[in-house]
C-alpha cells in the first residue's frame, strides 16, 4: 500500500535559506569598522583643505601632507599584507587602526606650529590606512561564507559611497561649530572605532606547528611577499584585470579629476557641472552597489570588465562641447560601471586566491591600482598644458575602453576563475 510523502522529513532535510549578511553580527562589526576607516580616510584631506581656507595651512603645505600620506600608504600596504597572512588579521586591523588614530592628535598639535610634525603624522596616518586595507579584505573572507561574500562586498562599497555623498555636507556643518583641530581629533576617534569594533575571524593558522621538534624558520619578509606575487601570477585573469584597472585609474580617473573642474569653469562658466557630475557618479555607484548585491551575471568577469570600461564615457563626455546633461549622464554611467566591477572583483579574489595568501595578493592590488593614481594626477596636468585637453582626454578615453577589452581576451577572465565554468548564479 503506497504511503503519503514524508513532507516533514523532506522539509527538514532541505537546506535553510541563506541568512542575510546584514543580520550577521560578526559582519556588522566588520562593516562598522571598515566604514569608520573609510570615513576617516576620506575626511583627512577634506579637513586639511578647510585649514587652507582659514589660512592655517598653505596650499603648498597641503600638497606636502597629502604626499606624505601617500608615501606612508604605499610603504605600509605590502607590510600589512604580509603581516595579515602571517599573523591574526584582526590584530593587524587593531594595530594599524591605533597607529592611524595616534596620528590625529599629532596633526592637531602641529597645525599652524610645526609642518615637519604634521608631515610625520600624515605619513603615520597613511601607514595605518595602507596596512589595514588588505587585512580588512582578507578578514571579510574569514567572517563571511563564500555564498554571501558578494552581498558583503556590496554592503562594504555601499558604505563608502554613502560617506562620499553625505560626508562633505556633514563635515562642513561641523566646521561651523568646531575648529579644524577638533575635527582632526574626530578623525582619530573614527580610527579608534575602526581598530576596536571588528571581531576576530575564524581562520585557522596557515601552517600548523610541527608536533616534534622546533618549528621551521620563517621565510623573510621579501620571500613571503614574493610568494604572494607568485600566487597572483597563478591566476591570469587577476593579472590581466589588475593591469586594466591600473590603466583606467591612472589615466581616466586622473584625467577627469584634473579636467572636469577646468572644463566646468571654462566651457560652461559654472561650478554646477562639476558638482552635478561628481554627485551623479556617486549616485550611479550607489545604485549599482544595490543591484550587484544580488545580481549574478552568467559571465561575471566579462560583465565586470564591461563595467570598468564604462568609465571611458567620463573623459569622452569632456572631449566635445556637449550639453551639460550629457556630462552628468556620462558620470552616472561611469559610477554604475565602476561598482559593477568592484564588487565581483573583490569577491572573485576572495574566492580564488589561496586563503593564506589573500592579504598579500590584495596588497598587490592596492599598491598598483591606488599607488599609481598620484602618478597619473601628477602627469595629467603637464600633459594637458603640452598637448591640450582634447588630445589628453581622447587618449585617456581610448585606454579606458581598450584596457578592459584586452583583459577580457584572457580565457579565465570570462568568469574571473581558472576553474571550470560554474552554472549561472553559483557562488
Amino acid at each position: 500500500m503506497p504511503t503519503a510523502p514524508r513532507t516533514t522529513e523532506i522539509a527538514k532535510s532541505a537546506p535553510p535559506p541563506a541568512r542575510s549578511v546584514l543580520r550577521d553580527t560578526a559582519f556588522l562589526r566588520l562593516w562598522t569598522g571598515a566604514t569608520a576607516s573609510g570615513l576617516a580616510t576620506w575626511a583627512l584631506p577634506f579637513v586639511l583643505g578647510l585649514a587652507v581656507l582659514d589660512r592655517t595651512l598653505s596650499p603648498a603645505a597641503l600638497g606636502l601632507l597629502l604626499a606624505a600620506r601617500t608615501v606612508g600608504f604605499l610603504a605600509a600596504v605590502p607590510v600589512g599584507g604580509v603581516l595579515a597572512d602571517r599573523h591574526s588579521r584582526r590584530g593587524v586591523v587593531l594595530w594599524s587602526g591605533l597607529a592611524a588614530a595616534a596620528s590625529a592628535p599629532l596633526l592637531a598639535a602641529g597645525l599652524g606650529r610645526s609642518l615637519p610634525l604634521m608631515a610625520l603624522a600624515a605619513a603615520l596616518a597613511g601607514a595605518g590606512q595602507g596596512a589595514c586595507r588588505p587585512a580588512f579584505q582578507a578578514l571579510t573572507a574569514e567572517v563571511v561564507d563564500a555564498g554571501r561574500r558578494q552581498q558583503a562586498n556590496a554592503a562594504m562599497t555601499l558604505s563608502v559611497r554613502v560617506s562620499t555623498l553625505a560626508g562633505p555636507a556633514l563635515t562642513a556643518l561641523l566646521a561651523v561649530a568646531l575648529g579644524t583641530g577638533t575635527l582632526l581629533l574626530g578623525i582619530g576617534a573614527l580610527w579608534l572605532v575602526a581598530a576596536l569594533t571588528p571581531g576576530r575571524g575564524t581562520r585557522a593558522p596557515a601552517t600548523a606547528p610541527s608536533p616534534q621538534g622546533p618549528s621551521p624558520q620563517r621565510p623573510s619578509f621579501l620571500a613571503e611577499f614574493a610568494d604572494g606575487i607568485r600566487e597572483a601570477r597563478r591566476h591570469p585573469w587577476f593579472i590581466a584585470t589588475l593591469a586594466a584597472l591600473t590603466a583606467v585609474i591612472a589615466t581616466g580617473y586622473s584625467a577627469t579629476g584634473v579636467a572636469l573642474p577646468l572644463i566646468s569653469r571654462d566651457r560652461y562658466d559654472t561650478g554646477v557641472v562639476l558638482a552635478a557630475a561628481t554627485t551623479a557618479y556617486t549616485a550611479g555607484a550607489l545604485a549599482a552597489a544595490l543591484l550587484i548585491a544580488r545580481w549574478r551575471p552568467p559571465s561575471q568577469g566579462w560583465a565586470a570588465l564591461a563595467g570598468l570600461a564604462a568609465y571611458g564615457f567620463a573623459p569622452l563626455s569632456l572631449l566635445l562641447p556637449v550639453h551639460p546633461a550629457v556630462v552628468v549622464a556620462a558620470y552616472a554611467v561611469a559610477g554604475v560601471g565602476i561598482e559593477l566591477f568592484n564588487v565581483p572583483w573583490f569577491t572573485a579574489t576572495q574566492r580564488e586566491v589561496a586563503p593564506d595568501k589573500l592579504a598579500r595578493v590584495s596588497s598587490l592590488d592596492f599598491m598598483l591600482s591606488y599607488g599609481l593614481a598620484p602618478v597619473g594626477l601628477a602627469l595629467i596636468a603637464p600633459a594637458i598644458d603640452a598637448f591640450g585637453p582634447r588630445a589628453v582626454l581622447a587618449v585617456c578615453a581610448l585606454i579606458c575602453f581598450a584596457a578592459p577589452a584586452a583583459a577580457a581576451l584572457v580565457p579565465s577572465a570570462r568568469h574571473f576563475s581558472s576553474r571550470p565554468a560554474r552554472k549561472a548564479g553559483a557562488p
